[in-house]
């Protein structure tokens, strides 16, 4: 078991509760995400669909489970019935899949649409104009989500200045669509920052952040 305390314990002192902290368990047994729950600590993230169904059906229901890794249409149907959040929501035929399951389960389901902020071709993520283009389109036949923010991930690197420039290009896209209220959007969370730049994205008006390697030690891959 890997869990380090301590950290959390400083992580949360850190926050303040000022904004919420989503402990990010990928590749991480039950075990290990059963030691902070009974720390009280609730948000888990998890990247892979079948990890997922696995670790909610191990641990207790009251856990809000977050769905962070990058999903394909043909799976949100296993997430559906119980997910709490799903972060990097991509495409509008994405988000009418979400919904057309979220209807089946009976359940409206949150959602944050993913901005692509970094230089890195890799990172998936809407662009200004994608963004736009949903958020002004007719969403009013979609009554099983709600997008509730947004979120994105910065450039993987040392140059700090370049980090803060992404986090305040997010947060001013934010800031932007924050306005806008209907039943299918109502902006409330910018989820930015990771364990290595979560200072930075707090600065820059993060009120999310997803943490995994200072909570659980690095990810062992098989």
């Amino acid at each position: 078991m890997s869990v380090n305390k301590e950290k959390y314990q400083e992580i949360i002192k850190y926050l303040d509760g000022k904004a919420k902290l989503i402990a990010v368990s990928k590749t991480k047994p039950a075990d290990d995400i059963q030691v902070l729950y009974n720390l009280d600590h609730r948000d888990f993230g998890e990247n892979y669909v079948q990890e997922l169904i696995e670790k909610y059906s191990l641990l207790p229901r009251d856990i809000h489970w977050h769905f962070i890794g990058h999903l394909q249409s043909n799976k949100v149907k296993y997430i559906a019935p119980f997910v709490y959040l799903i972060h990097g929501v991509d495409s509008l035929s994405l988000l009418k899949e979400i919904n057309k399951q979220a209807l089946k389960n009976n359940r409206i389901i949150d959602c944050l649409l993913q901005i692509h902020i970094a230089k890195e071709e890799t990172k998936f993520g809407l662009n200004s104009d994608e963004l736009e283009v949903i958020l002004t389109d007719d969403l009013t036949e979609l009554n099983n989500i709600r997008i509730c923010g947004l979120m994105g991930m910065a450039s993987f690197s040392n140059n700090l200045g370049l980090v803060k420039l992404e986090f305040q290009y997010l947060k001013n896209l934010f800031k932007k669509y924050t306005p806008l209220s209907t039943a299918q959007c109502q902006m409330q969370i910018l989820c930015m920052g990771m364990s290595a730049d979560y200072k930075i994205a707090l600065e820059e008006g993060s009120n999310t952040i997803r943490i995994g390697s200072l909570l659980f030690g690095e990810r062992q891959y098989t």
